[in-house]
């Protein structure tokens, strides 16, 4: 009996999956390079740390843009290895460029989230693009970014950059990121409901309108949190301001990581917080997870020892589910679509991942991202010790 029912759940929930990553797969608006008449002023702002090996090549890139009222600005968040030389050398003395060193990290703050409020205080633009410093813009791309805003009356425009994955380890998991978008959120109610549970955005590309970013508090509203992209979506919800989502469609690009190292920490570091910071609903996930993508193969493999009903073409159908609306959120990204065979080694690497935020959490109350702790209990306690 349980074991049917294990089953029924897990045929709905595919069905489910599946009708949603179809409608989206049709309904997701994609960047496209167009003639834009727009000469609104944008600011485009940077915030950076330890970044050198890549910073060159995305300022050299924005500089090079067809729209060109824009402004760029790169904060050099206390880097060491030399983040700030390179990009005032890649500006090649472009007045458009300025580059700042970040203050003090405050107690109270994330990194990011310091950088990002430093650099909306500097900027002059009617819209403030915060980019992350390993995204790599197109020639065309912030024209179809402005041109986007303009169609769709935009307060928040939030881009998903076309992910390049070249190890093993990103290509069977920065792809998910696509999953989780295309499969498991209706565009629908992102884009036209004020529900707060619809709310998504990523932070590696996020495009708002100046009087949309100070109404929602910029990011000192969201400052001790991790997940602040979500957060201030919702926030533009809240506040029945418009929020639109669009695919980067190869005009904007970004590689988060390289190899397994930095991609078992920079997705550890965020997926307790994507799970509203509970460690139940984190192991529930997970558990749904393995029932989604490793028990019907499992089930597939040794189900005639159970003389289990439906076996081996019910199991099959949801392998094939399975696979199927995994290799379509990749195609719709633009990602390797037969990477999509190894699901359930992808969700043994996110299990393994999940492992890692939980010791963070037990070990050191919190993640630890490039060199710091972003707990805030333990930057209070070392400013406390510090300071007797």
């Amino acid at each position: 009996m349980i074991f049917t029912l294990l089953v029924i759940f897990v045929t709905v929930a595919f069905i489910v999956i599946t009708l949603t990553a179809v409608v989206n797969a049709l309904m997701f608006p994609r960047l496209y390079v167009s003639a834009v008449r727009s000469r609104t002023r944008v600011s485009v702002l940077i915030p950076a740390r330890n970044e050198a090996n890549v910073i060159a090549e995305t300022v050299r890139g924005i500089l090079a843009q067809t729209y060109t009222n824009l402004e760029v600005i790169v904060l050099d968040d206390a880097s060491d290895d030399g983040t700030a030389e390179a990009a005032l050398a890649a500006g090649e003395g472009d007045a458009r460029l300025q580059v700042i060193a970040g203050k003090p990290l405050p107690s109270s703050w994330w990194g990011k989230n310091w950088a990002c409020h430093q650099l909306a205080q500097v900027a002059t633009g009617d819209w403030r693009i915060f980019t992350d410093a390993d995204v790599q813009w197109k020639p065309e791309a912030l024209s179809a970014v402005v041109d986007e805003i303009e169609r769709t009356n935009a307060d928040l425009l939030s881009v998903w950059p076309t992910q390049h994955s070249e190890t093993w380890s990103e290509r069977l998991v920065v792809p998910l990121m696509a999953l989780a978008i295309i499969g498991y959120l209706p565009l629908i109610g992102v884009h036209f409901t004020r529900w707060r549970m619809f709310a998504a955005a990523n932070g590696q590309c996020m495009a708002f309108r100046r009087e949309c970013y100070a109404a929602v508090g910029g990011h000192e509203a969201v400052r001790d949190q991790i997940l602040e992209d979500v957060l201030l979506a919702r926030r533009v919800k809240a506040l029945g301001l418009t929020l639109r989502m669009v695919d980067g469609a190869g005009l904007i690009n970004c590689r988060m990581y390289s190899g397994w190292a930095s991609v078992r920490d920079g997705f550890a570091k965020n997926i307790l917080a994507g799970y509203g910071d509970s460690v139940i609903a984190l192991l529930l996930a997970t558990v749904f997870h393995w029932l989604l993508f490793i028990f019907p193969a499992l089930w597939l493999a040794f189900g005639w020892s159970r003389n289990a009903i439906g076996w081996p073409l019910w199991p099959a159908l949801l392998v094939g589910l399975g696979i199927g609306v995994r290799a379509l959120t990749a195609a719709v990204t633009r990602q390797r679509v037969l990477d999509a065979v190894y699901m359930p080694l992808s969700v043994l690497l996110m299990t393994w991942i999940a492992g890692q935020a939980l010791w963070w959490r037990w070990r050191y109350g919190g993640p630890r991202w490039k060199g710091r702790s972003l707990s805030p209990q333990e930057v209070v306690t070392a400013q406390r010790v510090k300071h007797g």
